[in-house]
């Protein structure tokens, strides 16, 4: 009888095990999905939703670690009730200014250039880079906060291509060479921030697996395991607090940039312009389309968001310009998170004349992520209906990721992949 039951509560440990927890903590929501692994596929059994106050967060960073949990335990309360499990193993997402993603290549001359490459070579170039991409991460979020003793932490990173030689190369194993290029992206995080969410996931019991910037796993959201994607677009995950944008080229994370301005912003500039308070603005912004708003007001309400476009649009432009590595940025603007759903912003996206001083090769064409587009989930529930659900999608796919990392991959750029993730 005691063996019964112990035999029990192994099969439900094991069964719980299946099951992985993406928590977008966001600066307007925090949103919850739990999904359960089923082979090399995820099936969403329970989501949840919940607002957050206006003080909770700050440009995307937890200002409120108790607010936060609050919201959180509701968030993952529903979740939880409508997927009939509690799922412990976490994945949470970073964002602000602070987080930097970047490409490094780093080129390595072998001492011994006819000897066949190994993984343990492999190894130790990768962790070359990885130190180079730190101290330019370390430099940079210094020189931003003024504090040279700032302590930063990788969070993220992913194989972009292996050159041997000048010659691109999907495997290098087993190749000879003397020169070896490897790009790798990378992106790290002050441990204060990282801090937060870390006592966070403790509060509410949760085994947190990986912290991911959300860019990258917005992007992982949409390239799914194909070693030989040539998937291309830049996605643009529109928060309360932030914007975040990453370029994706042939199936290769370029790097990802944040700004401070999201979807509070055009509220703030509403509130300010027509003297409403932060719950009417925001009622006004939202329901900005209505047929029975009156004239005087939609007019006012649209020049505020317009000042506030015209600044959000130079911070999409400036960001686009720091991706000087390529030489031509990708036509496709894919968008996702809340402060997308603004129909001005797509507009001004698709039809103003941003974009002119950048290395576009013509006009990009703009939409938003459906939930169907993302790889290898899929949603029973029905609840994931739009684009402001990606980004937590793209944290079930970084903790799938982690979970199982790439046991049946044949390919080396899974196998490094891995690597990358221990």
């Amino acid at each position: 009888m005691v063996f019964s039951k112990l035999r029990e509560k192994v099969a439900s440990t094991k069964e719980q095990d299946k099951y992985i927890v993406g928590l977008d903590i966001g600066t307007e929501f925090v949103k919850a999905l739990i999904a359960r692994a089923d082979g090399d596929k995820l099936e969403i059994a329970g989501v949840g939703r919940t607002r957050q106050d206006v003080s909770d967060m700050h440009s995307g960073a937890v200002a409120d670690i108790t607010g936060v949990v609050r919201n959180c335990e509701d968030a993952l309360a529903q979740a939880e009730e409508e997927a009939g499990v509690q799922a412990k193993r976490a994945v949470i997402g970073i964002a602000g200014e602070l987080v930097k993603g970047v490409t490094n290549t780093i080129r390595y001359r072998r001492p011994q250039p006819n000897r066949p490459l190994d993984v343990q070579e492999m190894e130790f170039i990768i962790e070359k880079v990885q130190e180079r991409a730190q101290d330019k991460a370390q430099k940079q979020i210094a020189l931003e906060t003024g504090n040279d003793d700032v302590e930063i932490k990788l969070v993220n990173s992913a194989l972009v291509s292996i050159h041997i030689d000048g010659y691109k190369v999907s495997n290098p194993i087993g190749f000879q060479g003397k020169d070896v290029a490897v790009q790798i992206y990378t992106a790290f995080a002050p441990m204060v921030h990282i801090g937060a969410l870390e006592k966070v996931a403790d509060e509410l019991a949760l085994d947190l697996i990986a912290v991911a910037a959300e860019p990258f796993a917005v992007s992982r959201s949409v390239l799914g395991n194909d070693a030989s994607s040539n998937f291309t677009a830049i996605l643009t995950d529109v928060g309360g607090g932030t914007t975040d944008i990453a370029v994706v080229n042939d199936g290769g994370v370029e790097g990802t940039k944040m700004f401070g301005i999201g979807g509070r912003s055009f509220t703030r500039t509403i509130s300010s312009e027509l003297d409403l308070d932060y719950d009417a603005a925001e009622k006004l912004k939202v329901n900005l389309g209505h047929e029975q708003m009156k004239a005087h007001v939609k007019k006012h309400a649209e020049k505020a968001i317009d000042r506030t476009l015209d600044v959000w649009l130079d911070g999409v432009e400036l960001a686009l310009s720091e991706f000087d590595s390529v030489d031509h940025l990708p036509s496709r603007i894919l968008l996702c998170g809340g402060g997308a759903s603004l129909d001005k912003l797509v507009e001004a996206l698709s039809e103003r004349e941003w974009y002119t001083d950048l290395p576009f090769t013509k006009r990009p064409t703009v939409q938003h992520i459906k939930p169907s587009e993302v790889v290898g989930i899929t949603d029973p529930t029905g609840k994931v209906s739009d684009h402001t659900y990606i980004t937590a999608m793209g944290l079930l796919r970084v903790g799938y990721d982690t979970m199982v990392g790439s046991d049946d991959a044949t390919g080396v750029k899974e196998t490094i992949n891995k690597i990358l993730r221990i």
